[in-house]
């Protein structure tokens, strides 16, 4: 009861995305799982920080990333943050636990010639599915949308006369994003293809599917689906075990704060809360940097 009501606190007052919830979710049911095998705790609220600790060690020798480790600690300190606001326990047992240290990883992205292949030289289909795939890429490239984000696009969320697109980001909230000219021709392309493919299969979909991005069935199109047909496309041009949307995200970013934009705009375009979560770009810039520096001084 207290775990669902805790849920019903991050969907309808915190407005997390349902990505989020389902994962805050998992992570409970899992402490949860390891309190009753270990301890005979059926509890979670009984929990204490030694409880907590044991569970981090248990998962770190269980080859879980410090990374992986801290998110689903981070979990626990929410959830426990909101038990001490009800007034269900007097403290956060949580804040007695040292997160696990892991290195920073910087973002993994692709260069402009990378990009140039892609939409120069890779080959789409002219069928329905094929304008979808390099829609979906474009759009992923030169806005920087999230993949929950682009899945929930509708069609009149795009103004192609205007040059914009309305996303609803992370805790339902709305940004504005203007994109290129270049996309008004992909938009009207695709939106063509897509009028016609459903109209080919009239009798097979919900009629008021309002999706801009839909399957091969008629459906709001999967997040494994643009998983699968952005690695497809992106091994033709990079060799990397991480291609998928959020590569293009940072691909985006990086290739913005490498051609002199202001990063607090580009803060605003991606959507982040905080300054922090962007300036790990300019990490990435100053990395780009020391390799030229290397290559080029006589004295490096």
């Amino acid at each position: 009861m207290l775990k669902d009501n805790y849920l019903d606190y991050l969907t309808y007052e915190k407005r997390f995305s349902a990505h989020t919830i389902s994962a805050y979710a998992n992570d409970l049911d899992d402490f949860s799982a390891f309190l009753i095998f270990q301890y005979s705790l059926t509890e979670l609220h009984q929990a204490d920080h030694n409880h907590i600790r044991s569970w981090l060690v248990h998962l770190l020798e269980h080859k879980i990333s410090p990374r992986s480790v801290n998110r689903k600690l981070s979990a626990l300190k929410s959830f426990f943050n909101y038990l001490e606001r009800q007034g269900i326990i007097s403290s956060n047992p949580t804040l007695k636990v040292i997160s696990p240290s892991f290195s920073e990883h910087l973002p993994v992205y692709l260069t402009n010639e990378n990009m140039d292949t892609l939409f120069q030289e890779v080959h789409f289909e002219k069928d329905f599915a094929g304008q979808r795939d390099k829609m979906i890429l474009a759009l992923f490239y030169l806005t920087g949308i999230r993949r929950a984000e682009l899945i929930s696009l509708q069609i009149q969320d795009v103004d192609i006369e205007k040059g914009t697109i309305k996303v609803i980001g992370k805790r339902q909230k709305e940004r504005i994003i203007p994109f290129d000219p270049k996309l008004s021709k992909l938009f009207t392309a695709y939106l063509q293809s897509r009028t016609a493919f459903l109209t080919e299969i009239a009798d097979s979909f919900d009629k008021s599917i309002k999706s801009l991005f839909i399957s091969e069935k008629g459906s709001t199109i999967s997040p494994s689906q643009v998983n699968k047909l952005v690695h497809k496309y992106l091994t033709f041009v990079a060799q990397n075990n991480k291609l998928s949307p959020h590569v293009l995200r940072h691909t985006f970013a990086t290739h913005l704060l490498d051609e002199g934009a202001d990063i607090y705009a580009i803060k605003e375009v991606l959507g982040h809360s905080s300054l922090a979560a962007t300036q790990v770009y300019t990490h990435t810039t100053i990395e780009k940097l020391k390799t030229i520096y290397k290559q080029a001084h006589p004295r490096a």
